[in-house]
């Protein structure tokens, strides 16, 4: 099967990273996967052409295990997204308010919806996902359960809002990763950014004096978090973002200085910069 114009993403149909697919890549195919895992493999097999990964929340923080496999999956981040995450009360056509005795979907989902959540008065109950909660009310056909899940999913499930946009922050938005086979490195004169993993050599101040290179060469580093690799938990990996192409002149110098103190350095992609990040259009 021809991967042309086909995007995977993990979670069922309706989930918000389907919805991110639509968003980002209308002409394309979205290819729902059981798994993060799955979503990887599919790229890179060439089932798919791109991978629709979440990397962080805005409320929850970063997506678990998503770091490890970045590197594990030799795939190449080309282009980044960000979602607003905008969460539906969703139930069974004829079914109100007053009809509803618990509400199902993703704890994280639960977690942002804990304002209305407490005011409705209701029982809270976690499931795999939000698009899944979404096809099990309608599956089972009962008015007094409900699910938290996107439009997009009421709209496959044939459920209909009882209430919209009962998120207890309307910031709330997900930040994603696309992923492919073949890295595409964008013009140098468009506001970039480049995504990297390494690790510090055992030296005393190591990861300090590897990041030294960016402070004076000016490179703004966005992120910058650590992670265990290893059974001892001696060895820690770093993912970093960084404002810049790695055809830029500072960039280079900055890298020099970076791979000096480290023991490996993994160019993970060198994509566009979202417009989001400078306040340039809505969610």
């Amino acid at each position: 099967m021809s991967n042309a114009g086909r995007i995977g993403f993990q979670g069922e149909p309706g989930a918000y990273s389907h919805l991110a697919c639509q968003e980002a890549y209308p002409d394309m195919e979205p290819v729902p996967c059981a798994s993060f895992e799955d979503t990887f493999a599919g790229a890179t097999s060439g089932e798919v052409e791109r991978a629709m990964i979440p990397i962080e929340n805005s409320l929850g923080g970063r997506v678990a295990d998503i770091h490890h496999l970045l590197p594990e999956s030799k795939l190449h981040i080309v282009a980044e997204h960000f979602q607003s995450v905008q969460h539906h009360l969703l139930a069974v056509p004829g079914a109100t308010l007053a009809d509803i005795k618990c509400i199902e979907s993703h704890a994280q989902a639960l977690a942002q919806c804990r304002r209305f959540i407490r005011d409705f008065g209701v029982r809270p109950v976690m499931t795999a996902d939000t698009a899944g909660a979404a096809r099990h009310v309608a599956e089972r056909r009962d008015p007094t359960i409900a699910a938290i899940a996107s439009g997009l999913a009421g709209e496959i499930y044939g459920l209909e809002a009882l209430h919209a946009r009962i998120e207890d922050h309307h910031a709330n938005t997900t930040r994603f990763v696309v992923m492919a086979r073949d890295p595409i490195r964008p013009d140098p004169v468009l506001p970039c950014v480049t995504s990297i993993v390494f690790q510090v050599r055992s030296v005393p101040a190591a990861l300090y004096k590897a990041l030294g290179g960016f402070a004076t060469n000016g490179v703004n580093i966005t992120k910058l978090e650590s992670y265990i690799v290893d059974a001892s938990f001696t060895v820690a990996q770093f993912y970093a973002e960084f404002e810049g192409h790695v055809e830029h002149r500072l960039v280079k110098l900055a890298l020099e200085e970076l791979e000096f103190f480290t023991e490996d350095v993994l160019i993970l992609g060198v994509y566009p910069a979202h417009p989001f990040r400078h306040g340039i259009g809505t969610l």
